[in-house]
């Protein structure tokens, strides 16, 4: 039986890759948008999931971890004008990158389904959203991304950190795959898909990191 792509609804029977560590799944290619799937059977329950989130050491003082995430604050600081407001999608149980961004005199809030669930951050516009190690764990990526175009304002960015699978890479032996909540794998062509979709300009920022941009006008 065939799975439709949860990003493009492209249907694929691709299957490249199956594994029993730590969990079974079954991981399926679109040859449309490019993007790397695991299907609904394969998730865990929302609990195992949320416990597996906590494990995580998203710690602010760490000077470690506010490194990793300069890959995308770096980037993003120096396409916004002062006084910028943003919200951090999907910011874990600590929420580092909203400090980077206050203390370099920006506004930024943050909103996750686990952790922080404020649905009032949802109905309001932002000069930037960002979403780092989080798109990966998207069960249904065109809705998540359909709303993040609803939260830009327009001429808003959007930046995106997450592992990024790329041609010459074997993707049984890439150690993003083994995390049972990494549910969707993004090629650098998947996110040109994207762009295309929400008319978005579209800016590498590193091999891990890309920032989109809204069109600052709607035409017609």
């Amino acid at each position: 039986m065939p799975f439709p792509c949860p990003l493009c609804e492209t249907q694929s029977e691709e299957k490249i890759h199956s594994s029993a560590i730590p969990h079974p799944r079954e991981f399926f290619h679109c040859a449309n948008c490019r993007l790397i799937f695991v299907p609904p059977a394969c998730f865990l329950p929302p609990e195992q999931e949320k416990a597996r989130y906590s494990e995580h050491n998203n710690d602010p003082a760490d000077k470690r971890y506010r490194e990793f995430l300069s890959q995308a604050f770096f980037p993003l600081s120096k396409r916004l004008k002062p006084g910028a407001s943003g919200l951090d999608y999907g910011c874990g149980p600590g929420p580092t990158l909203q400090l980077l961004f206050q203390e370099a005199g920006f506004s930024m809030r943050g909103f996750d389904p686990f952790f922080a669930n404020d649905e009032a951050l949802l109905k309001q516009t932002y000069d930037f959203v960002t979403c780092t190690e989080t798109a990966e764990h998207f069960h249904r990526p065109l809705e998540e991304f359909e709303r993040i175009n609803g939260l830009l304002k327009p001429g808003g960015h959007f930046t995106m950190l997450t592992g990024i699978w790329w041609d010459e890479m074997v993707f049984a032996d890439w150690y993003y795959q083994r995390d049972p909540t990494h549910v969707v794998f993004y090629h650098q062509d998947t996110f040109r898909w994207l762009a295309q979709r929400f008319k978005w300009a579209m800016h590498f920022e590193g091999r891990n990191v890309v920032t989109f941009q809204k069109p600052a006008t709607t035409a017609g």
